[in-house]
């Protein structure tokens, strides 16, 4: 092994009279390492070695043998995973944060679409914006919102053959609407024989004008009142079981912007709103936290967040990196060949990413 002058230098070792104390390593350049041992009590090594990194371990290893030698291997091995792990955490999150997304819509589960539609057109304002059938799997969409697939959050209700009811659960909360008079909606909501469960008035808390209004599957309507806005869907609401971690998945994995965060300790519950771009223009996430409640049930009717994307192979990357499951590897749907990828965040919400470019051409 071919080694610079100072390298083949003897080595200067005296005794330590006091208590011994970890190695460390400290990189000189790209190509050389200087290495700088504070040995145990026995050991000091005084001259410094400068050797090419790829000599360092072979070197170490036949200048010490038993114990410390291995202590030398060991630390310089979770250095440099440490280092690629950092390297790692960069790349991803630069993707996450430099990716075209944009919240699409929710999917969820109904038992009547004809009824569901007719209550989301003439009670909350929506517009059909299309409608799918797919007899050979036995199922229907529909899309509904207030303004073009492309640049508007809508929902995308699936009604499957013969099953009319589904277990909303524990877990997903409301979706939220931002409303110009709330009275006024939920006047209508009455007469056209709506269910209000939450009459007009502040929220907890808070100053916000709220009221709840339940559609037909049982699914929950927040009205906020606030000045007209170009996205009415404002707010999809689901219940996590740790607030800090779920913050720190959206925002490294997502690359969403924690908007605001509350703490509301009267009612023992903080919220937390994630998205990409102001509450008052975009549709965003509402994370709650209930105070000691950890674990929540999915049941069977919501689905899932639809988010776009530039690439969903690098997506797909980023979240396993950052801890979510993927439960569908990135490729293409079968017949209508629009590329996706499917995960789950650590509380077990489900998005699935599609490609920007394919989700435009679907809806040519």
């Amino acid at each position: 092994m071919a080694m610079s002058a100072a390298a083949a230098a003897p080595l200067c070792c005296t005794a330590l009279a006091r208590a011994a104390a970890p190695l460390r390593l400290r990189t000189r350049s790209a190509t050389s390492l200087r290495v700088n041992c504070l040995l145990p009590r026995s050991l000091i090594l005084g001259t410094p070695i400068f050797v090419q990194r790829r000599e360092v371990v072979s070197l170490l290893a036949g200048t010490f043998s038993g114990a410390l030698g291995s202590q030398l291997q060991g630390n310089m091995a979770a250095a440099a995973s440490a280092e690629a792990t950092a390297v790692s955490d960069d790349n991803h999150l630069e993707w996450s944060k430099k990716d075209n997304r944009r919240m699409l819509h929710v999917v969820y589960r109904v038992g009547d679409l004809d009824k569901t539609i007719k209550f989301y057109t003439e009670c909350l304002g929506m517009k059909l914006l299309r409608k799918r059938d797919f007899p050979d799997e036995k199922y229907t969409n529909a899309f509904l919102g207030y303004g073009p697939e492309d640049s508007h959050f809508v929902v995308e209700l699936t009604y499957n053959y013969g099953v009319f009811s589904y277990d909303i659960g524990t877990g997903f909360g409301h979706f939220g609407l931002a409303v110009e008079d709330v009275q006024k909606v939920c006047d209508l909501v009455k007469a056209k024989g709506g269910v209000v469960s939450r009459e007009p008035g502040p929220v907890k808390g808070g100053k916000s004008v709220i009221a709840f209004v339940d559609d037909p599957d049982g699914y929950k309507f927040e009205l906020i009142q606030r000045p007209a806005t170009p996205e009415p869907f404002c707010q999809v609401m689901l219940r996590v079981g740790d607030m800090d971690r779920a913050i720190a998945f959206y925002e490294k994995a997502f690359g969403m912007e924690l908007l605001r965060k509350r703490d509301v300790p009267e009612y023992k519950y903080t919220i937390a709103m994630m998205g990409y771009g102001p509450e008052d223009k975009n549709c965003v996430l509402e994370l709650t936290y209930n105070y000691g409640v950890t674990e929540y049930t999915k049941g069977t009717g919501y689905a899932q967040i639809a988010i776009g994307t530039d690439d969903v192979y690098k997506t797909a990357e980023a979240i396993r990196h950052f801890g979510g499951k993927i439960v569908r590897e990135p490729g293409a749907i079968p017949g209508i060949n629009t590329k996706i990828t499917s995960i789950t965040d650590p509380d077990g919400w489900k998005s699935v990413f599609v490609d920007n470019e394919d989700f435009l051409r679907e809806l040519e």
